[in-house]
């Protein structure tokens, strides 16, 4: 009988650790919405401790998210454990999950404690949680770099605590899938009686430093493991988790090797899901990233042509439809209704209210009355900044004018009018092109921001396309923060971003 692998996604903890990836709470119950009809079996939705905003994400979340089991994470301490318990104690089914590192290098220089020490830890933070919740998951962290054998000693004592999951983290992306697929055949063959006798489920979690977090994850399950700790996208911490696509593309399009395991995902929600992600975050999916990218199913060689035109298999080994991909463009034009936007944006997971709806609907035909045909991806775009602007804590500042003068023999400068705090100010600046003088003259009126990464991208191709900017800035701190622009105007979609940025951060200090 085939097993059930469950999924198990960080995008909402891990990947948001991602630099620059940070999400408004509204933004976190969107995802943590679609997750829930991707069909995931359970939701970490944060780090409670961390933040007031992040404890209130997880709350909200644990409230009006229904079906999969919702997660907080907390350290192996008291406290954290409280917090993570009161934001997720409102869920249907909660989850507390309590993680303390156990490799010597983590021992000693991290912890300071010895390996007997560490085990008392361990047994006294799994005690705690279980008072609280009756789903405590327990991660050794840096498992792959840890002793086997004291490995095993430190999962023993979590079960015998109460750990009803036992997660086996390579949280640096250390392991070979060999070697990590003998590192869970070793829990079962030093602890399997203890596990089947406390019907504990052994988890896996791995990054992808060497590229190998999704065969890392495979090699887990084909060693017993019967969750996989994944994000969207593969987003997260470093160069990332191992991505949920891949791995459930993978039991499924090679279900003749894989014929003992499924999921429960929705497969055709998949490309939705990415899109939604990468929109949110500002973290753009590279063209040739397997099963979302924009090139997963193009084929520009014309040997591959002519064989796709004979029979798609020939070069696809998967339907395009089976991830949800939806290549065809939706043109929307000022007299379009109401009803096809919305039903735009739902097929792409967007549950917007009707004030934003409005807001869309009034930007669309906006747009549409410069001649311009609005598509899919315009649409998307467009409710993916309503949804930004709505969602801020507060607009702190706001872009009331700007002007931008430059030629070929001289520097480009730029003049802002901002609003912040309701006050009017202007102020100028020069720099090496529009971008650059604009940052400086925003923040030079505001708040000092680095700019850390721009990146620009046309939506649907044309003089006449939609700009989608999105940047990375940095405060004088070290916080990143990510924000985007979109506008028919380049210079004005680069500052909007800025603008945007400036508010995240501002808010942030608030907090």
């Amino acid at each position: 009988m085939a097993k059930k692998i469950l999924i198990f996604d960080t995008t909402l903890r891990d990947g948001e650790q991602s630099p620059g990836a940070s999400l408004t709470s509204s933004e976190k119950l969107l995802i943590a919405k679609q997750l829930a009809k991707l069909g995931v079996d359970i939701i970490e939705a944060g780090f409670p401790i961390t933040s007031e905003s992040d404890f209130e994400s997880v709350k909200q979340i644990a409230e009006e998210v229904k079906g999969p089991i919702i997660c907080g994470l907390a350290r192996a301490m008291k406290g954290d454990i409280d917090r993570a318990w009161e934001a997720v104690k409102y869920a249907e089914r909660p989850r507390i999950h309590t993680f303390v590192a156990t490799s010597q290098i983590h021992i000693d220089k991290k912890l300071r404690k010895s390996q007997d020490e560490v085990i008392e830890m361990v047994i006294e933070a799994v005690r705690h949680a279980k008072s609280l919740c009756s789903d405590v998951e327990f991660s050794p962290e840096d498992a792959a770099r840890t002793d086997i054998r004291y490995m095993c000693s430190v999962v023993e004592a979590a079960i015998n605590a109460g750990a009803t999951t036992i997660n086996i983290p390579d949280t640096v992306g250390y392991a070979e899938p060999e070697e990590f697929g003998n590192r869970i055949k070793g829990v079962f063959e030093n602890l399997g009686g203890l596990i089947d006798y406390h019907k504990v489920v052994i988890s896996v979690h791995c990054h992808d430093d060497l590229g190998l977090s999704v065969a890392n994850s495979l090699a887990g399950v084909m060693n017993g493991a019967t969750q996989v700790e994944c994000t969207i996208n593969g987003i997260g911490e470093r160069a990332g988790n191992a991505s949920l696509e891949e791995f459930v593309m993978n039991l499924k399009t090679r279900s003749d090797y894989f014929a003992d395991y499924y999921t429960s995902i929705n497969t055709k929600e998949i490309f939705a899901t990415s899109q939604m992600v990468s929109n949110l975050t500002g973290l753009l999916v590279q063209r040739n990233k397997a099963i979302v990218g924009r090139n997963a199913f193009a084929h520009e060689a014309g040997i591959h042509q002519h064989g796709m035109l004979k029979d798609k298999k020939t070069y696809e080994i998967m339907d395009a439809s089976d991830v949800g991909w939806r290549g065809e463009h939706i043109v929307i034009g000022k007299h379009s209704g109401r009803h096809a936007v919305e039903n735009t944006l739902s097929e792409m997971g967007y549950g917007l209210d009707a004030v934003q709806i409005d807001s869309v609907m009034e930007r669309i035909k906006t747009l549409a009355d410069k001649s311009k045909e609005v598509v899919k991806e315009d649409i998307i775009a467009i409710a993916t900044d309503v949804l930004g602007q709505v969602a801020s804590n507060e607009e702190i500042v706001k872009l009331v004018d700007y002007s931008i003068s430059s030629g070929n023999e001289k520097q480009t400068s730029a003049c802002v009018v901002l609003q912040v705090n309701g006050e009017e100010k202007k102020g100028s600046s020069q720099g090496v092109g529009p971008v650059d003088a604009l940052s400086k003259a925003i923040t030079g009126l505001t708040y000092p921001l680095t700019l850390k990464e721009y990146h620009l991208n046309a939506i649907t191709g044309g003089t006449n396309a939609l700009a989608h900017v999105t940047i990375l800035v940095e405060d004088d701190s070290g916080t990143i923060f990510s924000a985007d622009g979109i506008s028919e105007d380049i210079v004005k979609a680069s500052a909007l971003a800025l603008v945007k940025g400036l508010n995240k951060a501002w808010n942030f200090l608030k907090k």
